[in-house]
């Protein structure tokens, strides 16, 4: 069985990591992460945050970068991707004023262009979704459903987020099942089961973990990566408590 890499997703560790961003990727490290998803790079270069990545021992799994900067900038964010030696960007959210029927209908194209260029670079172009993707457009289909559907599989890849999924009342894993091969990242995050439905660490809530874990062999998962938007505890008991979750209940469907 092929033991798949966890990263974490930086975003959790923001204000720490403009406290101290050297220091606390070395704690991600001490963790057992095997690697990071990046929203942002602190204000270094790229090759700067790969000598600090190099130096604890982590890898760039992936990178969060803004749609308006992948249509403004997107060989400066390749050539990035090179130097980190990340094989992902990602769209991490769509602002609310690109999300009319027409809107969407516009980005299929723009997702294809994109993803066409970071393909010829070795790079795979992926889409994070959160919940107002699950909404209807006109013809009854799910906004999500129509961006996977509207573009080429080769050019579009998807980040699925399960706790968004769930939280639209959806079931992630029949989601990674029809887009199987196209879901190299997958977002590992729980939610409470009260009202609230609140971000919660991973084995703690109600999202259907256990489906989505048996699944990253046969559906070609590539990265499992935490994150927890927000937390009740502080950040780092957090990723802990997850990070345990995973190394006890699942030893074997990660690689550490």
């Amino acid at each position: 069985m092929r033991n798949i890499p966890v990263a974490l997703q930086m975003f959790t560790l923001r204000e720490e990591s403009a406290k101290d961003f050297a220091g606390t990727l070395k704690k991600v490290a001490e963790l057992g992460f095997d690697g990071v998803e990046l929203a942002g790079f602190n204000g270094l270069t790229a090759m700067e945050l790969k000598g600090l990545l190099d130096e604890v021992g982590l890898k760039a799994a992936a990178c969060h970068v803004p749609l308006e900067q992948l249509e403004s900038n997107l060989a400066q964010v390749i050539e990035d991707q090179k130097i980190l030696g990340s094989k992902y960007v990602v769209v991490p959210y769509l602002m609310p004023d690109r999300r009319s029927e027409n809107d969407y209908k516009a980005l299929f194209s723009i997702l294809n262009q994109l993803g066409e260029t970071c393909r010829r670079e070795g790079i795979s172009l992926c889409y994070h979704n959160h919940d107002f993707e699950l909404e209807r457009l006109s013809d009854s289909r799910m906004v999500l459903e129509a961006i996977f559907d509207k573009t080429n599989p080769e050019m579009v890849k998807a980040e699925f987020d399960i706790y968004w999924l769930t939280k639209a009342g959806q079931k992630p894993a029949e989601w990674i099942e029809k887009y199987k091969n196209r879901t190299p990242l997958i977002h590992l995050k729980d939610m409470t089961t009260d009202e609230e439905q609140f971000f919660a660490e991973l084995g703690t809530g109600g999202v259907d973990l256990e489906a989505v874990l048996q699944m990253g062999e046969e559906t070609n998962i590539q990265w499992w990566i935490v994150e927890q938007d927000v937390s009740r505890r502080t950040p780092f008991e957090s990723i802990e408590m997850s990070m345990n979750y995973l190394k006890t209940k699942h030893p074997h469907l990660i690689s550490k």
